[in-house]
């Protein structure tokens, strides 16, 4: 990929910034519960994810995932990426947590920015037929956020993670390349 930055106004997606390492762990233990995370995350953890991980993707020509900062200004706000990347059929799960504390005010508007700096990474720079977005089927204001950004209901799995002492549902909200 050519391009390493996609940025508009304030907002910048960058390749993901080691400075951020410890920021994205307190999040993630924060927000575990929507996680696809067995266990809280420990520095000790953390830093061997990027040394031997995240490091690693950055000398892939087709890694199977691609992660970014988010960036409001030069604070990181959030991360995510592209994970569970197929390339061969052009399509890529979409993942993405922010700040905690920018959950209650700021959650669907930073959703928003942040696909749209994606989008661009996905749809225009690698050309990709498909984005979606695998959730646990407990937080209803994430599938407004994305509906708002046109993303469908592509797919409910029933029943299909244990979770708190029962079994629930996966949705699968996805989007098409406009372009294609």
């Amino acid at each position: 990929m050519n391009q390493q930055v996609f940025e508009s106004g304030k907002y910048r997606l960058v390749p993901i910034r080691h400075e951020d390492r410890y920021a994205i762990m307190q999040w993630r233990n924060e927000q575990i519960y929507h996680l696809r995370q067995a266990e809280p995350l420990t520095k000790e953890k953390q830093n061997w994810y990027f040394e031997n991980v995240v490091d690693q993707l950055f000398d892939q020509e087709q890694p199977d995932q691609m992660l970014f900062s988010f960036l409001e200004g030069e604070e990181c706000i959030g991360y995510g990426g592209l994970v569970h990347i197929n390339w061969v059929d052009r399509n890529a799960e979409v993942s993405f947590i922010m700040n905690t504390d920018l959950e209650k005010d700021g959650f669907s508007s930073n959703w928003g920015i942040y696909l749209e700096h994606l989008e661009k990474v996905a749809f225009e720079a690698l050309k990709f037929h498909k984005l979606y977005v695998y959730a646990f089927d407990i937080r209803p204001h994430l599938y407004q956020a994305l509906e708002s950004n046109s993303y469908f209901l592509d797919a409910r799995l029933k029943e299909h993670c244990y979770f708190l002492g029962e079994y629930i549902d996966v949705v699968i909200y996805a989007k098409l390349n406009p372009a294609r």
